[in-house]
């Protein structure tokens, strides 16, 4: 049977991705997470105790007990996704990024490195090491600019961006250097079912259906890609199974927004699914804030690299995915009560 070793397996994609992976593979699943605010095992309740999922809490800066679960393992391919990922959080305080996502990539390659080299030579061919990072390495698109390739330069404007971006040169630098089998995707904006309540659309949902206002960053014409997790774990799976080691993959819904837009769109749905008392529209919550510091006005990528040599694209479409998720917020009350619990024993 083979073994896959998740990163930041309790996270968003993590667990998303690790019941992809459940489902539809064979695999046994080692979960490695530290189990932050963000990452947590009430992610995990439906597939904790699943046969093939063995989970861990640990760092992936302890270099240590990296190299007793790949001892014990003998994973063949490691999925990388364990990250502190909130852009405001990062500008409030960006040490906790630069420690997780490049002190931690970087203790993660190297052990990883010093496993794979005792590998038998097919079996070292045959590993990977799936780092997946972020369209906001990129930076900041115009308008009017095509989207972003594989090849664009790197101009990241956060220290969320600037910490991603670093990792995926650690990555880069592992292959090119040691021969170690990197592949690397840049996803565009997630959404969907067990997304941490500080992200835009789960944000939105329940602050809406608690009554409380809902805060727009400056004038809400930023503009993202929005891709359904369903689909990002598809792409990640097909990535590991056929990517050519060395390349950079995007994977994106082909979806541009207004984050201004997705809550209107919110607030439409949540009036059709879950009308307020007094009949009047969610819309009458929303509200104009400051804008944050070095708020990138656009991101967008380029899918054509994944879509014609690998097959790959989205499924869902943005109206059908938005109306699941919507649906699985307002079925997962007590999922969100538990996670506000642990932000407030877990954050600083």
């Amino acid at each position: 049977m083979k073994t896959i070793l998740v990163t930041g397996g309790a996270g968003f994609i993590g667990c998303n991705f690790i019941r992809h992976g459940l489902l539809h593979t064979g695999e046994l699943i080692v979960n490695l997470d530290r189990l932050t605010y963000a990452g947590n095992q009430a992610s995990l309740a439906p597939i904790f105790d699943h046969p093939r999922h063995h989970f861990v809490q640990g760092d992936i800066t302890n270099s240590a007990l990296v190299r007793k679960l790949l001892q014990n393992h003998k994973p063949a391919a490691i999925v990388h996704l364990a990250a502190e990922s909130h852009v405001d959080r990062s500008i409030r305080g960006p040490f906790p990024f630069v420690q997780t996502n490049i002190v931690g990539t970087f203790r993660l390659l190297e052990t990883v490195r010093r496993y794979w080299l005792t590998l038998p030579a097919g079996e070292q061919a045959d590993f990977r090491f799936l780092h997946v990072s972020t369209d906001e390495v990129y930076g900041s698109l115009l308008p009017t600019e095509e989207a972003f390739t594989e090849t664009s330069l790197y101009a990241p404007n956060s220290p969320y961006a600037a910490s991603k971006a670093a990792a995926d040169h650690l990555a880069r630098a592992y292959h090119q250097t040691y021969g170690l089998p990197v592949l690397i995707t840049h996803c565009s904006n997630n959404y969907g079912p067990y997304q941490y309540p500080e992200k835009l659309i789960p944000l939105m949902i329940l602050r809406a259906i608690a009554g409380q206002p809902l805060p727009v960053y400056g004038d809400g014409r930023q503009v993202r890609d929005w891709l359904y997790v369903a689909d990002h774990c598809r792409a990640l799976q097909l990535v590991l199974a056929q990517g050519r080691p060395g390349l950079t993959y995007n994977i994106g819904g082909n979806t541009e927004k207004t984050n201004l837009s997705i809550v209107h769109h919110l607030c439409d749905l949540l009036d059709e699914l879950h009308p307020r008392p007094d009949g009047k529209t969610y819309r009458h919550q929303i509200t104009f804030v400051t804008d944050r510091p070095g708020h990138d006005r656009r991101y967008a990528v380029n899918t054509a690299k994944i879509r014609q040599e690998l097959g790959w694209q989205p499924r869902e479409s943005f109206p059908t995915g938005l109306r699941r998720t919507v649906k699985w917020y307002l079925a997962n009350k007590e999922w969100c009560h538990t996670i506000s619990g642990l932000k407030e024993q877990n954050t600083p």
